[in-house]
């Protein structure tokens, strides 16, 4: 491991540079407005990034294609790093809306670049250590992001400033790259009525993942304020949140292996719900109550996801992952854009604790969606369940991460990828069907 670290650590700090600027510009901009607008306008902001990440997600591909991949990265960057800014410019919250959701578009743009380039230098047998390394980076970027304001509680245009420093940075080991282009790639089809039909509870699962996880980016902080925390404790609160998310990934992992995934996930949400409840309904809390109950909620709300992922590539072929992978972001984007703005409502009318509410009524949706009885092992894999590969849920990638997943194979990935065709359909594909069964 210490080796591939080596070998990709320009990439890594690419990556941790920019998530530690996301990840501390969300909370800033959050608690910048805490004392001025309600919840909904806090929500509103994190929703429109989440569109400018599903937005890219498409015109991504198109950019590379034009220009390259390092003038993509590099077009981005600069174009990431002059809206930062432009939050210091203006007190205009419309334009701060659309400052965000370019933010976002730029940003799923780099997470291709630094993807396609791990994936093309990384070999076959290394891909499941090299999708860690940038797992880690992810997370060990958003968690240093939250950290700073306990070094730095000024809510001031330093702050701003330094998001900017980050996105103006990371594009530094990208542009000396000596290395030559990856290549050129197209986006994966979204075959949206197979996958509806091959996996809804998976989609289901996701769907209820973007929606809780978009609206803790969002309104979290604006929780934490409304408790009563100054700025240092709620990047304390904050950053032991997401800690939750990267710790929960390995035994997490253990277990997808050994017991039903289906099971799993609505265990996961049945606890969620529980564990959500007494934040929900205390009026208010100290810190530690906070960050303990808040730990545990994050454990479980940070486990949907990849449980999610997992159970459906038990029932997707290889050749299908990449545009299976496509889909789930795509369907995760959708509902972390309408998270953050459910959540606002709820918290403008009737109070903070409404967030850990909403967390509560969207984990009774896998509890009665997801049932392993209505699985039908139709189309499982033949060496289904898969290995649990620990995935990114925040959207801190894009469909090319695939190719990084050992259980995909390596020339399936490529010749998808750059024909940008979906494989035909068997002859008892489920689209075909006039009753279709319930799959996961």
């Amino acid at each position: 491991m210490r080796r591939i670290w080596k070998s990709f650590s320009s990439l890594y700090f690419a990556t941790l540079l920019m998530l530690l600027g996301s990840g501390l510009l969300s909370t800033y901009l959050a608690l910048r407005l805490a004392d001025t607008v309600d919840g909904l306008w806090v929500g509103a902001l994190m929703a429109a990034n989440y569109f400018g990440l599903v937005l890219g997600g498409k015109l991504g591909h198109r950019l590379i294609a034009r220009v390259g991949h390092i003038r993509a990265y590099v077009a981005c960057a600069g174009v990431v790093t002059a809206a930062v800014l432009g939050h210091g410019l203006t007190d205009w919250l419309p334009g701060w809306l659309l400052l965000r959701m370019v933010v976002g578009l730029g940003m799923m743009c780099q997470y291709m670049v630094i993807e396609s380039w791990l994936n093309e230098q990384a070999e076959t047998s290394q891909r499941g250590q090299v999708f860690a390394g940038y797992m880690g980076a992810s997370y060990l970027g958003l968690i240093l992001g939250q950290l700073v304001l306990v070094v730095h509680p000024t809510l001031g245009l330093e702050l701003l400033m330094l998001v900017a420093l980050c996105f103006a940075l990371c594009l530094v080991p990208v542009a000396l790259t000596r290395r030559l282009h990856p290549a050129a790639l197209h986006p994966a089809p979204l075959e949206l009525r197979f996958f509806i039909s091959r996996v809804p509870m998976s989609l289901t699962t996701i769907a209820v993942a973007g929606l809780l996880i978009g609206a803790f980016y969002g309104l979290a902080p604006l929780y934490a304020t409304r408790m009563g925390l100054p700025t240092e404790q709620v990047g304390l609160f904050m950053g032991s949140c997401i800690l939750a998310g990267l710790v929960v990934q390995w035994p997490l992992g253990w277990l997808s292996d050994r017991y039903d995934r289906a099971k799993l996930i609505r265990g996961a949400a049945a606890l969620l719900g529980l564990a959500a409840l007494p934040l929900a309904l205390m009026p208010e809390a100290s810190l530690w109550v906070l960050i303990g109950v808040g730990f545990v909620v994050s454990l479980l709300l940070f486990s949907l996801y990849p449980l999610a992922v997992a159970f459906a590539n038990d029932h997707v072929e290889g050749e299908r992952r990449v545009s299976l992978t496509a889909m789930l972001l795509v369907t995760f984007g959708v509902g972390a854009s309408i998270g953050p703005l459910l959540a606002g409502v709820l918290m403008r009318f009737y109070g903070a604790n409404m967030l850990y509410a909403f967390f509560c009524v969207c984990a009774l949706i896998p509890v009665w969606r997801v049932r392993s009885e209505k699985v039908t092992h139709l189309h499982q894999v033949d060496d289904a369940p898969l290995h649990h590969i620990p995935m990114p849920d925040n959207m801190t990638s894009s469909p090319l991460v695939a190719a990084l997943d050992p259980r995909v194979d390596e020339h399936v990935v490529q010749e998808q990828m750059q024909d940008g065709n979906p494989p035909p359909l068997p002859d008892d594909d489920p689209i075909s069907s006039a009753e279709p069964a319930l799959r996961p």
